[in-house]
């Protein structure tokens, strides 16, 4: 059995995996200022990025969620995945052989099941592309050929074959070394009556691909007449697939959607390859089931929610596609993008209009035509009749509550108008009057409140307070000076140490008077001081995190190795001024303490004890002065 990883592979693995490389695979970052890059956090829905990433300290931190850590925390807990999992999928990217420190290293022993099931994706679906070259899958290629796809294509895509024997590439898996239980949970084989057989046979293969490039499913084309199992087969339902968080092509399109800050959604994979191989290189589509809530997370952090973001569906125009088309439309208010349908010249999708009118057909077809609550809102007046009152008023009834649903009020205002003119209604006000009338409705019967003002959109403006960690003592509140500078000389010695080492590494825990700030500074303490961040700055970071004692601590040593230094020349002046404040508000607490216990001594106390207290109060006095007339240089 494989042991614990040798500590310094794990250094190695840190070292040689950019944490901004490895977050941009889940989610679009730009630049924060400060050498940090901020974008929205994976971890919680929010509109405006607290999501802050600092690749000189390799460190990520949500200023709105609290979560943070390095890499190898970052995947984790986006993937959710065990430390071991992640550092050896981290590993075998950088091309690192990890050592364990019990029984060497051998692959094949408990590696951790996703990665376990990853790799029997990955197998097999080299395995499904060589048979794509074989006699039998003649025609899978003329399937292809006749929707326009050469070869160069199918290998882009991934595409393969699955022979239809009953056990092909379940006994290929057992050949690579993989255990009947793992080949059954990855959903690639299913049980048979004397054993699992393969899943897929005889059908034409698209990997599914997760927003990191591994494979985790399939999507399989019927292809015979003999075949009567459904047009589209998918793989089910297991640890590593869940067809609402996947969609297909995200991998190849995740770089340009952030790039143009528009998505194309379609509705096939045939439909994908189309769109890319004409230049729509954003198109993605969902996996046998409809575009909803988790499809729409993963797009809106690639999309940032920027003011010129759109999201384009290009539904069938039949009744199926329309009813998608309103299905999309019940979550429009779910984006910050603008989103539009587009219906292709005789419904025809995708795949079939390039074939029928080449690359720039689908590429015209994708410019935004039609605003989707316009299409949404026309399907629904269509089923009335609007030449008379009854049918007005009807079309009215159904059509207000979902402009009712628009969140922000000027859009509300302006849609609610044109649906006035859609019903043929010359009093305007009426309908908007109607609109917000059931808004207000919907939000007295949710029970919702107003919206919370933002206020941790970022370091640059401090939050009011602290967010609630189960420290000690009252919250912390930010507008206390006490606790900004302190704040700011935690922040320095861990993402600046060389300006403030030696000095800070003799600050007695108690210099610190909140909680949080306290448990940070001794966690510093027991990682060596930060005299250790000179020498290396990542691998002291690494160690401060280590030394926290609880989730809390090791979060707020996280948050205050992102967060930009209030100033914006950070030199050795800024943390002496730092270093000092510090040390004389410590040094004027000290006093007072002193002053009250001279007042408790009377004269019949030991005299021994009251020259004590006497010359401790002559020195914090003297001191308190050097530090007032000479700053840094009396520390």
């Amino acid at each position: 059995m494989a042991g614990r990883i040798n500590d310094e592979d794990v250094k190695a693995v840190r070292d040689a995996v950019p944490i901004d490389a490895v977050v941009s695979e889940y989610l679009q970052l730009r630049n924060a200022g400060g050498g940090n890059l901020k974008g929205l956090c994976p971890f919680h829905d929010e509109k405006s990025p607290s999501f802050q990433v600092s690749p000189s300290k390799g460190l990520f931190h949500c200023f709105g969620c609290q979560e943070g850590g390095d890499t190898i925390t970052f995947v984790m807990k986006v993937d959710h995945l065990s430390f071991s999992e992640v550092v050896e999928r981290l590993a075998g990217q950088a091309g690192i052989t990890l050592r364990y420190e019990e029984g060497g290293y051998n692959p094949t022993h408990q590696r951790g099941e996703r990665i376990r099931l990853v790799e029997a994706h990955k197998v097999a679906a080299q395995f499904y592309v060589d048979q794509l070259e074989s006699p039998e899958a003649e025609i899978g290629r003329k399937f292809l050929a006749e929707r326009g796809f050469d070869q160069a294509a199918a290998q882009h895509f991934g595409v393969g074959y699955s022979p239809a024997g009953w056990d092909h590439l379940t006994r290929f898996l057992r050949g690579k070394g993989f255990s009947d239980k793992e080949i059954l949970l990855s959903g690639l084989s299913q049980e048979g009556r004397r054993g699992p057989i393969d899943r897929f046979r005889g059908r034409l293969m698209w990997p599914i691909r997760d927003i990191g490039g591994e494979v985790v499913g399939f999507g399989a084309r019927r292809l015979r007449e003999d075949d009567n199992g459904p047009k589209y087969l998918n793989t089910p339902e297991t640890p590593i697939y869940r067809k609402s968080q996947v969609l297909y092509g995200i991998d190849l399109a995740k770089k340009d959607i952030a790039k143009s800050s528009r998505a194309v959604v379609v509705e096939g994979y045939t439909d994908v390859m189309a769109c890319h191989l004409a230049g729509v290189t954003t198109a993605i589509a969902t996996c046998g089931t409809a575009f909803g809530g988790d499809h729409i997370k993963i797009l809106r952090r690639l999309l940032m929610d920027n003011g010129s973001a759109r999201v384009i569906f290009t539904f069938d125009g039949d009744a199926a596609g329309q009813k998608a088309a309103l299905r999309a439309f019940e979550d429009d208010q779910k984006f910050a993008a603008e989103t539009y349908i587009a219906i292709a010249p005789d419904n025809m999708d995708p795949c079939d209009l390039r074939l029928a009118k080449g690359d720039e057909a689908v590429a015209d077809l994708v410019e935004p035509r039609t605003p989707l609550f316009e299409f949404a809102l026309r399907q629904i007046v269509s089923r009335y009749d609007l030449e008379t009152p009854a049918g007005r008023a009807s079309a009215l009834d159904e059509a207000a509550p979902v402009v009712a649903r628009i969140k922000n009020s000027a859009s509300q205002h302006e849609v609610a108008v044109q649906l006035a003119g859609m019903l043929g209604i010359l009093d305007t006000q009426f309908v908007v009057k109607r609109v917000g009338q059931l808004a207000r409705w919907a939000r007295e019967r949710g029970g919702r409140g107003p919206a919370p003002a933002s206020g941790r959109g970022g370091p640059q403006a401090a939050p009011a307070t602290a967010s609630a960690r189960p420290f000690g003592g009252p919250a912390l509140t930010l507008r206390n000076p006490v606790f900004t500078t302190e704040r700011e000389l935690l922040k320095l010695a861990l993402q600046h140490p060389q300006l403030v080492s030696p000095a800070f590494d003799a600050y007695g825990v108690d210099e610190f008077t909140a909680d949080p700030y306290a448990a940070v500074r001794q966690a510093v303490m027991d990682a060596g001081g930060a005299e250790q961040g000179v020498h290396d700055p990542q691998q002291y970071l690494v160690a401060v995190r280590e030394a926290a004692p609880d989730d809390a601590v090791r979060a707020m040593v996280t948050e205050l190795a992102v967060e930009a230094i209030r100033r914006k020349t950070v030199d050795e002046a800024y943390a002496g001024e730092q270093l000092v404040t510090v040390r004389k508000r410590a040094v004027d607490r000290r006093i007072r303490d002193v002053q009250g216990t001279l007042t408790r001594l009377g004269a019949g106390d030991d005299p021994h004890r009251l020259a004590a207290v006497q010359g401790e109060l002559w020195v914090l006095q003297q001191y308190g002065q050097a530090l007032r007339e000479w700053g840094a240089e009396a520390l």
